[in-house]
């Protein structure tokens, strides 16, 4: 007697089989299939082109709230301190690692002073007046590095650059001074001329008030006197 189980057992290892070869579609056929659309390299440019780079450093900036007088995280990205080529200018610019959104841009001024975070030795904070958001905001900055090194870097390089601005930057001082001086005088001659002219204008009510001002017993008494005396005259 011939068993029942062998056809099936041959028809499992067929099924088997089809299932252990590969199917039309996961072969290579060697086609290359073009593009429909192709794209075109476009030069990006960061504005950092005609610029020095004088220091480079990862960080994390905060900017402090008034309002909520608090600090609030900025980003975290790379800091730069980069010196124009034409203008000799320094600037501070920070962006964000992923996005490259601009979370600090300033001119680094001979009056920038960066002082240390009381407990916290690889944090500093400075005030500057930053243009990250389209328009000039008087920002106070709070920067944390990843080590000590790095922040006595980015303080030490701040100040060599204030330092030497200041020495350069004789002439643009002493002319700021001057404009200072020439506000104050006009603002002083301002006020000495409405100092003079309210002077005038009192004296002016002074002598219209005596004008309009009723005469006393003895002046009618006077004045009647001066009247009879011309009439018995004429």
């Amino acid at each position: 007697m011939a068993s029942t189980t062998e056809p099936t057992t041959l028809k499992r290892e067929e099924e088997e089989e089809d299932d252990s070869k590969p199917s039309a579609e996961d072969e290579d056929t060697g086609a290359q299939v073009a593009p429909i659309v192709r794209l075109q390299e476009v030069a990006v440019t960061t504005g950092e082109e005609n610029e020095d780079i004088l220091l480079d450093l990862k960080a994390k900036l905060y900017r402090f709230d008034k309002e909520g007088n608090q600090w609030k995280e900025r980003g975290v990205g790379t800091v730069k301190l980069l010196k124009h080529k034409e203008s000799g200018k320094v600037r501070l610019v920070m962006r964000q690692s992923k996005t490259l959104k601009i979370c600090a841009n300033h001119l680094v001024l001979p009056t920038m002073n960066v002082q240390d975070h009381h407990g916290n030795d690889k944090s500093c904070v400075w005030h500057a007046a930053d243009f990250a958001d389209g328009e000039l905001k008087d920002e106070t900055f709070c920067i944390r590095f990843p080590s000590v090194e790095d922040c006595r870097s980015f303080k030490d390089k701040i100040e060599e650059i204030t330092e030497s601005q200041a020495t350069d930057g004789g002439e643009p001082q002493e002319a700021t001074a001057a404009a200072i001086g020439g506000e104050t005088q006009e603002a002083t001659a301002a006020a000495n001329l409405i100092e003079k002219l309210s002077v005038e204008e009192k004296d002016e009510e002074e002598k219209v008030e005596a004008k309009e001002a009723p005469l006393s017993s003895e002046e009618k008494k006077d004045e009647n006197d001066k009247q009879e005396k011309s009439g018995d005259e004429k």
